[in-house]
């Protein structure tokens, strides 16, 4: 059984979208030392969840990239109740239309 990461890799690899994982895009800002990822960082070694407020900034920053034209599938994200209306005003604002959603849920085995 392949989990929904790899499922969403797998799905990118057919039309040429990228995978953006909340989780992985964190991490890079954490890494590149970035205003955001510093934010986040000081969040995370409290042990503290990085507030929804800078996941979306972080988001916002990602959806600009290049690599985001041709498509990209939210793999983890949105995670919590409150996220889909502010991604949703972040689209718009970006103005980038979703095709679709599609909520996948993966048994482990």
């Amino acid at each position: 059984m392949r989990g929904k990461g790899t499922v969403a890799k797998l799905l990118t690899d057919m039309d040429g979208s990228i995978q953006i994982s909340t989780g992985d895009i964190l991490r890079a800002a954490v890494k590149e030392g970035t205003a955001l990822g510093k934010e986040a960082k000081a969040y995370m070694d409290r042990g503290d969840l990085v507030p929804d407020s800078l996941i979306m900034k972080i988001m916002e920053t990602r959806l600009q990239q290049p690599d985001c034209r041709k498509g990209f599938i939210l793999d983890g994200f949105p995670r919590t109740i409150p996220r889909p209306k502010p991604l949703k005003i972040l689209l718009a604002s970006l103005k980038i239309k979703l095709d679709f959603v599609v909520n996948l849920e993966v048994r482990r085995m």
